[in-house]
């Protein structure tokens, strides 16, 4: 329990002090976020904003995890999976500050990388684990066999959908850090309850990196994750969960991810289906924003919910 403790400490002060010195050097180099014109008018401000702040807490997350859970293999498949989905965001964040644009890497590029980095962490678990179709439900705490199921469930709804999930949510100062930082508080609880404490570390440096670049991302933002951030801790998310077999739980922990996802399926499906829209705006975040409230009072509403959703998990 002590190396959790150490692991979240070390990474909350190493993502401030890199943070301190990682802004005004993307400052210096223009590496700002371009702001998309269909959204909020009050978000326009942002323009310039430094982007591609997920550099600041993914170092200091893999240090920190490596420096105080060792080189088990689930330990590194967290982090691989963390720099892999991570390295996605970072080739589409930086499209996007070097031609001047507000849109990256292709949706059809993006699902391709993502779908390998799926796939082989799929694989990892399906050659490495004894019944590796087993996953844990919630209120009867058995194991069932998801069988042919486990597959398409794992890499396209808890992997990808999770990864993209985060990136959809990440539009206000500081919503994606806090319901991370709130989700992995969470299920290290859950994870040292259910003997998964291998994976505890890593969930506690992504808390207190999280918490550490909250420091600068906090409204009014200093620096913004990007789709670095986003997709980066996607990845770790999604791997902690498929590694301690929780699929199901993590829709309870992250239930903010699915509800932003959903707000934006269910817009599309309206307005292709009635030309009418469910929202004012989605991802629903923007929808509270445009109703009238704070982008504050939206994000902490969800910290909030997020806090709820898992006491809920931890006692289905």
């Amino acid at each position: 329990m002590q190396n959790n403790f150490y692991a979240a400490a070390a990474s909350y002060g190493m993502t401030i002090l890199l943070g301190l010195w990682l802004i005004p050097v993307l400052h210096r180099l223009k590496f700002g976020q371009i702001v998309r014109t269909d959204g909020p008018l009050r978000h326009l401000e942002k323009t310039g904003t430094p982007t591609m702040g997920g550099i600041i807490f993914i170092l200091p997350i893999a240090f920190c995890t490596l420096l105080f859970s060792g080189f088990s293999k689930d330990v590194l498949v967290v982090i691989a999976s963390m720099i892999c989905f991570g390295a996605i965001g970072f080739i589409d964040d930086f499209i996007k500050v070097a031609k001047r644009r507000s849109l990256g890497l292709g949706a059809k590029q993006k699902l391709a990388l993502q779908l390998i980095f799926s796939l082989g962490l799929t694989s990892y678990v399906i050659t490495n684990f004894k019944d590796p179709y087993n996953i844990l439900m919630p209120f009867s705490h058995e194991m069932i066999n998801l069988g042919f199921w486990y597959i398409p469930i794992t890499m396209i709804i808890v992997i990808m959908g999770t990864v993209n999930s985060v990136n959809l949510t990440d539009g206000l100062d500081g919503l994606v850090a806090g319901v991370t930082a709130i989700l992995t508080l969470m299920y290290t609880i859950f994870l040292v309850k259910n003997g998964y404490n291998s994976l505890t570390v890593p969930a506690c440096a992504i808390c207190g990196a999280c918490l550490g670049f909250l420091v600068f991302n906090r409204h009014p933002a200093k620096v913004f994750m990007g789709d670095t951030g986003s997709l980066g801790l996607g990845g770790a998310i999604a791997a902690i969960a498929v590694l301690s077999r929780s699929h199901f739980y993590l829709a309870v922990f992250g239930i903010i991810f699915v509800v932003e996802t959903l707000s934006v399926i269910l817009q599309v499906i309206s307005f292709k289906t009635t030309g009418k829209r469910i929202f004012k705006m989605s991802p629903i975040h923007h929808h509270f924003e445009l109703c009238g409230w704070s982008e504050v009072k939206v994000v902490r509403t969800f910290w909030a919910a997020t806090f709820i959703a898992g006491i809920i998990a931890l006692l289905i």
